[in-house]
Formats: structure tokens, sequence, C-alpha cells
């Protein structure tokens, strides 16, 4: 791994719905347009946001596209219900706010 960080132990998507404590909580992977764009669009609204970058959890990535059929960056979940919802990419979150 490029400049011997370590990857953080993985904790589970469901987890990481449970802990967040925000409007919405979107999966990000390091230099990725589409996520700045989704984190611009959450703040436009006055939404609060909770990012987990995928680079830093080993074994996420793959557990969060199984779970979703979601394979590219940015996965956001709306938070504010009782039961997160899987809302899509940057381009379907614009659509759904």
């Amino acid at each position: 791994m490029a400049g011997g960080r370590k990857k953080m132990q993985m904790r589970s998507l469901h987890d990481h719905l449970k802990s967040a404590k925000t409007d919405f909580l979107f999966f990000s992977q390091t230099i990725c347009p589409y996520c700045v764009r989704a984190a611009r669009t959450l703040e436009g609204k006055n939404l609060t946001y909770t990012e987990i970058n995928l680079d830093e959890f080993e074994g996420l990535r793959s557990e969060v596209v199984s779970e979703t059929g979601h394979r590219t960056v940015p996965v956001v979940f709306d938070l504010r219900g009782g039961v997160p919802i899987f809302v899509g990419g940057s381009d379907h979150l614009i659509d759904y706010l």
C-alpha cells in the first residue's frame, strides 16, 4: 500500500449504517469527483452526512457491491427514516433530493 498506510480493520456495511448519526451516509474513494459532487449536493441542502472512504477498509468495497449491486462510488444511503434507504450514486442523489 502506498506510503505504508495500514488499512483499518473491516467494519461491516451494517455497522457503518448503524453508527452514523447523520442524515446521509456515503461510501467514497480517494480522488473521486462524483463523491465531491455528492458531498456538495448534501451540503447545499443543509443535510448532514458521514463519508466512509472504501480505500481505508479492507474488504468493505466488495461487501458494499455485494449488498447494493452498485459498483461505482459514491454509494449513498438516506438515514433519515427508521430504515436506511439505498439511494445510489451522485446522479441518483440529485434526482432523489
